[in-house]
């Protein structure tokens, strides 16, 4: 296998919502003293699009100081670590035994990668012709890089990228 994962999208699943807040719920419960908000990001979040069907969330903490014991809790509640990928300060953990999988970062205040995944997933929840883009673009990627994430990830940046430049500039259509 190229790259890493295969690529693997469903269609859009209208129990997504309900997975993600039955999983903040467990996640607030787990690491509360630590929290300063949990949100759902990634496509599943986004509705009507396909997507990995697993719940990404993100985990803002009070302070930097908390990830190490934020992560000791979720290593002890089995979620795997899969580390500081792309040095942005943020931790990714799966849970793969649950249903959905789970991916959760941990975020210290003020991440710059948390704070483009909530401008990307609130512009698409807020222009649907945008999202309807993204999901064409994705399932075609999908079939061109099927057994390559990496890939697959790295091809969605433009567009990622185009729609949180266009976020910015409320005056751009």
């Amino acid at each position: 296998m190229i790259g890493g994962t295969a690529v693997e999208l469903a269609p859009y699943d209208p129990n997504w919502p309900q997975d993600f807040e039955r999983i903040r719920d467990k996640l607030q419960r787990l690491l509360a003293p630590f929290v300063v908000t949990i949100e759902h990001i990634g496509s599943t979040s986004i509705p009507g699009i396909a997507a990995k069907p697993l719940i990404d969330v993100d985990i803002i903490l009070r302070n930097s100081a908390d990830i190490s014991a934020a992560t000791q809790i979720l290593l002890e509640q089995n979620y795997e670590p899969r580390g500081n990928r792309y040095d942005d300060d943020v931790w990714a953990f799966m849970m793969r035994d649950s249903q959905p999988p789970e991916r959760v970062y941990l975020c210290p205040p003020n991440n710059q990668t948390h704070e483009r995944r909530m401008i990307f997933r609130n512009y698409l929840r807020a222009h649907p012709a945008e999202a309807v883009a993204y999901a064409k673009l994705k399932l075609k990627l999908a079939e061109i890089h099927r057994h390559d994430g990496d890939r697959y990830t790295a091809e969605k940046r433009p567009f990622i990228d185009a729609i949180i430049e266009k976020a910015g500039n409320p005056k751009r259509p």
